[in-house]
C-alpha cells in the first residue's frame, strides 16, 4: 500500500493549483502559530514550522506562503501561495486593493440598508493579547462597505454583507461595536449579555463572521477569479432558526 501523500493542512480546501491554495478555515483555527498561544488545541491553517517574518510555513508537503490573515475566531476564506514569486505578486495585489474579500456578519440592533464606515483605528498589544479601538479626530485608515441582506425584528438582529475595503485587525468587529452594532458571539468588544441570550436560544457558540468570498487576479493567469466558502454547519444552523437564507 502507498504512502499517504504529505498533508498540506488539515482544513477543507475550496481552491488549488500549481501557484494558489485557498482553504475554508472553521472558526478556532490560527491563520498561523501564536507565540502566546501555545496550547496545542490552538492549531494554525497550513502544516509545519511558521516563520513570522517570511509569514511562510515549511511543512511535509513543502512551504506555504501566508497571504492574509483571519482572526481565530473567524471562519472563512484564507488565501496562500505555493512559491515566494507568487506570494509576492499576490501580496502586491493586496497593497493595490485588487483583492475584494467580503463576509458576512450578525449584528445587533438595525441599520440603513447600505452603508460606508470609516474610521481611525489604533492597536495595542500588551500580555500576548490584541485589542483594537477607534480613535477619534484623526484620518481615516479604516474602511468597510455593508449591505443588509436580513433582519429579524424580535431578536434586533442584521445580517450584513461587508466589504472590506482595507485590513486591521479586529476591523469588522470594532467598527461595528464603536457604532452599537456588535457582532453576535463577540467575547472581546461585544454585548455579553445578547451572546448569553443567543447562546441559550439559538445555540450561537462562536462569533458570527464569515469571511465567504474572494475576488482577484489570478497571480498567473492574470483571469479572474471568485472562490466562495461555503458558511459552516454552527453558522448555518443559526441564520436558518432566524429565517435568513444564505
Amino acid at each position: 500500500m502507498p504512502d499517504a501523500a504529505p498533508l498540506i493542512t488539515q482544513c477543507p480546501i475550496l481552491h488549488r493549483d500549481r501557484f494558489i491554495i485557498v482553504i475554508n478555515k472553521p472558526a478556532g483555527v490560527l491563520s498561523h502559530p501564536n507565540s502566546a498561544r501555545l496550547d496545542p488545541k490552538n492549531r494554525a491553517a497550513f502544516e509545519g514550522k511558521y516563520d513570522l517574518e517570511r509569514r511562510c510555513f515549511d511543512g511535509p508537503a513543502g512551504k506555504v506562503w501566508l497571504i492574509h490573515r483571519l482572526d481565530q475566531d473567524t471562519s472563512g476564506a484564507l488565501l496562500a501561495a505555493l512559491d515566494e514569486k507568487t506570494a509576492d505578486r499576490c501580496r502586491a495585489l493586496f497593497e493595490e486593493d485588487a483583492i475584494q474579500k467580503r463576509y458576512l456578519a450578525l449584528v445587533r440592533g438595525s441599520l440603513p440598508p447600505k452603508g460606508t464606515w470609516l474610521d481611525h483605528l489604533g492597536t495595542a498589544r500588551a500580555d500576548g493579547s490584541v485589542r483594537t479601538q477607534v480613535i477619534k479626530g484623526r484620518p481615516p485608515n479604516a474602511e468597510l462597505r455593508y449591505e443588509v441582506k436580513a433582519h429579524h425584528a424580535q431578536e434586533r438582529l442584521s445580517l450584513l454583507d461587508i466589504a472590506l475595503i482595507t485590513g486591521k485587525t479586529h476591523q469588522i468587529r470594532v467598527q461595528a461595536t464603536s457604532r452599537q452594532h456588535p457582532l453576535a458571539g463577540d467575547d472581546v468588544y461585544g454585548d455579553f449579555s445578547m451572546n448569553k441570550r443567543l447562546r441559550q436560544s439559538l445555540g450561537l457558540k462562536r462569533l458570527a463572521l464569515h469571511a465567504h468570498r474572494l475576488e482577484f487576479k489570478h497571480p498567473a493567469s492574470g483571469l479572474k477569479t471568485v472562490i466562495e466558502a461555503p458558511v459552516p454547519e454552527d453558522l448555518t444552523g443559526v441564520f436558518s432558526a432566524l429565517g435568513f437564507a444564505c
